[in-house]
């Protein structure tokens, strides 16, 4: 199976997250993993989302942590 980003997919932004829940309302009882700076992942950081209270909310914990809820939300970025 071909990685996303061989397939051209990339994660979200936190920018992009946002912009994603002014279309609708999403996460709302899950969370997403987005894009994390390489300086908090060489850390061994991650960053999600999450919409809670008509608001959303960026979090961070362990990249190696496992949460049977938590996904991910990309985009096709088609280069060249």
């Amino acid at each position: 199976m071909a990685q996303a980003s061989q397939m051209g997919l990339e994660l979200l932004t936190e920018s992009l997250y946002r912009q994603l829940q002014e279309t609708g309302e999403y996460d709302t009882k899950t969370s997403s993993w987005i894009a994390t700076p390489s300086t908090i992942r060489s850390l061994g950081g991650a960053l999600f989302c999450e919409r809670r209270y008509d608001t959303v909310f960026t979090f961070h914990n362990g990249a190696d942590s496992y949460y049977s809820v938590r996904g991910w939300r990309g985009y096709f970025c088609f280069k060249g």
